[in-house]
């Protein structure tokens, strides 16, 4: 069984080796020339401006977490559709269909958590 995944294992380690390879070259031959404007920070191209520890509302991280959501939902969602055809055909469609049920379950309880705090509402 250990011989079907030396295939991988090499690709991998080749990768890992260019890659450090690579690194390890442009941080020996690239052109370092620190100054205190390059080492200031800034955020877009804009100085800083007050403290780095601000609030702000957690309604963003709901909104990111409701985007995420969503997107899952239809990444996972269109290749299972387009499967399902051939899963009936085989006799696993009452199976497929309650998988994608569950899965469907899992976002309505984010949804309804999402719901719940009012990550829809803006003010």
């Amino acid at each position: 069984m250990f011989e079907q995944f030396i295939p991988v294992l090499l690709v991998l380690l080749v990768a890992a080796a260019f890659a450090g390879l690579f690194l390890g070259l442009s941080s020996w031959l690239g052109p370092s020339r620190p100054s205190a404007l390059k080492n200031s920070i800034y955020e877009c191209g804009v100085p800083a401006r007050g403290s780095t520890q601000i609030r702000f509302f957690v309604r963003f991280f709901l909104v990111a977490l409701f985007f995420l959501l969503f997107d899952l939902e239809a990444v996972f969602l269109y290749p299972w559709v387009i499967l399902y055809k051939g899963m009936l055909a085989a006799g696993h469609g009452m199976f497929a269909l309650g998988e994608m049920g569950a899965f469907v379950a899992v976002l309505l309880v984010g949804f309804i958590y999402i719901w719940k705090k009012g990550g829809l509402e803006w003010q």
